[in-house]
């Protein structure tokens, strides 16, 4: 009688070592394209919420100065000064364009591409 748990050698498959380095790689490199991905993601999204909260900043500082002062900002820079109105403007490009002093003014703000792969 053969002993139950004994292991016959002609069964096992053998698993190198040269197969468990390779492995360790592959699995090593899909953790860092899934971390490297979920960065960019990320930054993308903060970007996107900069967006958004610069253009709520500048309608807000234009409502403002039209309540306060009785007339619409006659320029950008006038919200910079007078309001405190900041912004990266290496990150962001914005258009403003007065229409009247009693018209609300056309604003565009666009995201300037940074690097090389637009991002």
């Amino acid at each position: 009688m053969a002993p139950r748990f004994s292991r016959s050698g002609d069964n096992l498959i053998r698993i190198t070592d040269n197969f468990y380095r390779v492995f360790s790689i592959f699995i090593f490199v899909g953790i860092l394209v899934l971390f490297f991905t979920g960065i960019s993601l990320a930054g993308k999204n903060s970007i996107e919420k900069q967006q958004e909260s610069l253009e709520s900043a500048i309608a807000r500082d234009i409502v403002q100065c039209y309540s306060i002062e009785g007339r619409y900002p006659p320029s950008l820079e006038y919200l910079q000064e007078h309001y405190g109105l900041t912004y990266d403007d290496e990150t962001f490009f914005v258009d403003y364009r007065p229409i009247g002093s009693n018209l609300y003014p056309d604003v565009t703000v666009i995201k300037i591409r940074k690097g090389e792969n637009g991002s």
